[in-house]
């Protein structure tokens, strides 16, 4: 499948945190051809290993999880409350598309439903929904109807959003943070399985990233990599009312390289291996600023006596949202990129 079909087929996946299992069952189909082991570990962390048993090993990461949420309550009238699960900026909750998914495997459409405006009095008008006041309508009218649907406390719940192509060079969904960076992984792979190099590569697909770093964490330990490099999407802010000095990353300006965030401090070694790679490469870069956010390689690089770990990430506008945009362009240079690194790295490290 072409890029913007492998795209749409992560994206469109339903995974929050903690409930990847359709997520990563795509991923074992991609990978399966292209490496000498898959498994898929206590957590849930699915692990593809090219060239296993070697001295050297590098460790490419992303994570398949993404923010969502949990129902918390049934209300007598059928309607469900929920916490929330992962970063959500709580000004997008009202009106949200949503799919449930029970513990039989159906998935049942919703939406985040509210006080309507029209009955509000002017304190609340000028005050923002609170989660708590907020509820999801699945079109049920009791308590008895819900159990009948099968909903339970404790199912998981992901915003609906189509895949769509803008134009020849941007597409939205749900889920590029970091279904784009999986993707990347699995076209790594592919350049990877057909020269091989001379050490062990190996693909970590993790989960539970947006609760806390929780895959990586353990998946690293038991892999035991020489170097690491995790994958991301990240904040774009390349838009209006957003001061330059305030934007992390733009849309077409190729992967954004990672000097330091919220989890790490990227060893100086490893920064310039990878935009020295790709200054050689002429693929076009940027550095990733100021410092906000984490990733996976917060807990990746603190594993065991320490593992060299980089950050490539791959820019989103409206990052943590249903309706991510990101530049094609970027995602291609961020696999070359990605490549690149690979194929050099034990010569570096």
């Amino acid at each position: 499948m072409d890029d913007f079909q492998l795209l749409k087929n992560l994206s469109e996946a339903f995974g929050i945190s903690g409930f990847e299992d359709a997520v990563r069952e795509r991923i074992k189909d991609l990978v399966t051809p292209l490496v000498d082991d898959v498994r898929t570990d206590s957590l849930g962390n699915l692990i593809a290993t090219l060239n296993p048993g070697k001295e050297f090993t590098l460790l490419l990461d992303a994570h398949m999880d993404e923010i969502g949420f949990m129902i918390s309550h049934v209300e007598e009238k059928g309607f469900l409350r929920f916490a929330q699960v992962g970063g959500w900026d709580e000004r997008l909750l009202p009106a949200l598309r949503v799919t449930l998914k029970t513990r039989e495997g159906k998935q049942i459409a919703g939406t985040i439903g509210s006080t309507p405006p029209h009955i509000q009095d002017p304190d609340e008008k000028k005050s923002p929904l609170k989660p708590d006041d907020l509820f999801i309508d699945v079109g049920a009218g009791s308590r008895e109807d819900i159990e009948q649907m099968g909903i339970r406390v404790g199912d998981p719940v992901a915003p609906h959003a189509d895949f769509l192509r803008l134009n020849e060079t941007c597409i939205m969904s749900k889920a590029f943070d970091d279904r784009a960076g999986c993707a990347a992984i699995v076209r790594a792979l592919e350049a990877l399985s057909s020269d091989r190099p001379d050490f062990t590569v190996v693909g970590c697909f993790s989960v539970c990233e947006e609760v806390g770093l929780r895959g990586a964490r353990t998946a690293a330990f038991q892999i035991q990599p020489t170097v690491a490099i995790a994958i991301e999407g990240t904040v774009a802010a390349d838009t209006p009312g957003t001061a330059d000095r305030k934007n992390p990353t733009r849309l077409g300006k190729g992967p954004a390289v990672t000097l330091a965030d919220r989890s790490i401090m990227v060893h100086p070694k490893m920064f310039r291996f990878i935009t020295e790679t790709a200054s050689a490469m002429a693929i076009p870069h940027q550095i990733k600023t100021p410092i906000y956010g984490s990733t996976d390689a917060g807990a990746i690089h603190l594993t065991r006596k320490g593992v060299i770990t980089g950050v490539i990430s791959i820019p989103c506008r409206y990052i943590h949202s249903p309706n991510l945009i990101m530049n094609m362009e970027d995602f291609t240079n961020t696999v070359k990129l990605l490549v690149a690194v690979s194929q050099r790295c034990k010569k570096v490290f």
